[in-house]
């Protein structure tokens, strides 16, 4: 069966209407995932809160950057989401929207990115280009690396370290520790996710973990890299100072990890998303709190 090009497919709804599908297409709700991150590197930077203006900032600096990265990674696999039956009818493939809409909305999204790291600090807005170009590089990498999901680790890793710098204008170890936990977190997981796509990704030619290793290893290899991330989490508060708050929400951390693992085998992926959506949205959530609460002036 020939699948149309997207751009062969008319909606018919008007430019305002095509947004808020894009906004529903790119799952804005899950900017959930990297946002507490970002403000535990800027809690961990300025011991404590910062300010009003610095955490308006963050949030939109975070909310641009993910939004430019989904809408762009949306636009890159759109011939393989036309093709993978799981993905047929997100909004490109399904002509919910055009090309040239979403192409506005990344531009749109990546300018409110760069005035928001201009707004922070000058080490802000310089390195904004590279980190903004490091969470796009992602959506090309499965063509030609199973090593992908490092580098998505890497893109949402990138997350503390921008938020510390946010605040402070300098780099520090302790951030550049976090990020390295939320970097293992992420490819974890996204191994995990790419179980469900390991027949597609060998028939078309793309590359993952479970296509190099298969199943079983994959399996394996999330595990790794979660019990390097659950190692990591403590280790931030024990270069942070944080206390005993922040290290029962590490081990709480490290138990919902294991509850991920549990919730998935390589001969049932019935309850991948339950494990990948409510399991890791919790985690953030539940280390942002304890730095929060940890810092609390």
């Amino acid at each position: 069966m020939t699948v149309p090009k997207t751009d062969d497919r008319q909606p018919k709804t008007g430019f305002f209407r095509q947004i808020g599908i894009i906004l529903e297409m790119i799952k804005i709700e899950h900017t959930v995932f990297a946002l507490p991150f970002a403000f535990m590197g800027a809690l961990l930077g300025a011991r404590g809160l910062p300010s009003p203006s610095q955490a308006l900032w963050i949030l939109v600096a975070m909310v641009g950057a993910r939004s430019s990265a989904m809408a762009f990674n949306r636009l890159a696999d759109a011939h393989y989401d036309a093709l993978n039956p799981r993905t047929q009818e997100r909004a490109l493939p399904a002509g919910l929207v055009t090309p040239g809409a979403t192409k506005v909305f990344v531009g749109a999204s990546a300018l409110i990115f760069f005035i928001a790291a201009g707004q922070l600090n000058r080490l802000a807005l310089l390195l904004s280009p590279l980190a903004l170009g490091w969470v796009l590089l992602y959506s090309y990498t499965k063509r030609f690396t199973w090593g992908s999901h490092l580098v998505l680790g890497g893109a949402l890793g990138i997350a503390p370290t921008a938020g510390w710098i946010a605040v402070r204008g300098e780099l520090g170890a302790v951030p550049l520790v976090l990020s390295a936990a939320v970097l293992l977190w992420v490819a974890g997981f996204d191994i995990l996710y790419a179980l469900q796509d390991e027949a597609f990704d060998r028939q078309v030619g793309l590359h993952s973990i479970p296509c190099r290793f298969g199943p079983a290893w994959a399996l394996r290899l999330a595990r790794l890299c979660h019990l390097g991330a659950a190692l990591g989490f403590l280790l931030v508060g024990r270069l942070a100072g944080l206390g005993l708050l922040y290290s029962a929400a590490a081990i709480l951390t490290a138990a919902l990890l294991a509850v991920e693992h549990c919730l998935v085998s390589p001969r049932d992926l019935s309850r991948l998303n339950q494990a990948f959506f409510t399991v890791n949205g919790v985690i953030g959530i539940v280390l942002g709190l304890a730095t929060l609460f940890s810092l609390w002036p």
